[in-house]
């Protein structure tokens, strides 16, 4: 009876709910009887193996107190965002709560704003919003560059709006990396999608090269793509590369993609990442040779 009316329950559950369903007894058989298991003093696992990544996540949270929601890059991951797994389970706990059982490889984190402004109403388990992830991902104990990385990958990903951000960063208090998450929000709210982007940018206001426009429309006979940087005044347009291209079918796509704004009329520029952040002088002496030759005075 006892084994039949478990089958029919949750496979992790805090332990006061077991009780209800089946009783303190018929519990208590099941985890002595090696049937069941108790990973946390709160928390029950209706099997005996090893647990799921999922079941992990759940567990965790059930053990934290009520209210406690997944936040960070974990919040961030479930929701879509692809390239940043966060290193360990990141879980954003009431601020008036008490210090809940330890878990390993588990980031807690104290906040007073966790209304639905901030905490999506329908996703389960539940979590913040993708602003509010993105935002408190971005001002942990990480580099700079990631921190921007993170904010801006979420834009690029069409996962969020700068303006979601911004919100989000309201709400916040005193955190880590705040001027640096204001001024990103704003690049992403510009066009700047990537860090090779802004870094190009920035070549460009040092040499006193006017500032492109960022992400135009290239309408080609097979549809619609986007160019990383623009002078309209002068035809020139510029391709970042973000990462190698280690996709023979991405690869060939974007040669293609390229040779049509060629036929489009505009003289081309492609770099790298990398020379971008290590070749700047080279890069930024080929742009102001193309734009001179297209008639820039500068």
């Amino acid at each position: 009876m006892v084994a039949a009316l478990a089958s029919e329950v949750p496979d992790v559950m805090r332990l006061s709910y077991a009780c209800r369903l089946l009783g303190r007894g018929a519990v208590r058989s099941l985890l002595d009887s090696g049937r069941w298991q108790r990973p946390l003093p709160a928390v029950v696992v209706t099997h005996n193996g090893p647990l799921s990544d999922d079941q992990r996540l759940r567990a965790a949270l059930l053990s934290m107190p009520p209210g406690s929601v997944l936040g960070g890059l974990t919040a961030a991951e479930r929701g879509g965002l692809v390239g940043f797994p966060d290193d360990a389970l990141t879980l954003v706990v009431p601020g008036s709560s008490r210090r809940p059982h330890p878990w390993p490889d588990v980031r807690l984190h104290w906040s007073t704003e966790l209304s639905t402004r901030d905490v999506h109403p329908v996703l389960h388990p539940p979590c913040t919003r993708m602003g509010r992830s993105l935002v408190d991902a971005s001002s942990e104990r990480i580099s700079l560059s990631r921190a921007r990385a993170i904010l801006l990958a979420g834009c690029q990903q069409g996962l969020v709006l700068p303006s979601h951000l911004g919100d989000a960063l309201s709400r916040r208090g005193p955190c880590r990396h705040r001027a640096l998450i204001r001024e990103t929000i704003g690049d992403a709210g510009s066009g700047v999608h990537s860090l090779p982007e802004r870094d190009f940018e920035l070549l460009c206001v040092r040499r006193g090269v006017p500032r492109p426009s960022h992400q135009r429309v290239l309408v080609k006979p097979d549809g619609r793509a986007y160019l990383d940087c623009r002078w309209d005044e002068y035809g020139v347009a510029c391709e970042i590369h973000g990462i190698p291209h280690m996709a023979v079918v991405r690869w060939d796509a974007d040669l293609f993609r390229q040779n049509e704004i060629v036929i489009a009329g505009d003289g081309l520029l492609v770099f790298s990442s990398f020379a971008v952040r290590h070749r700047g002088v080279d890069v930024i002496d080929q742009v102001v040779r193309l734009l001179r030759r297209r008639g820039w005075p500068g």
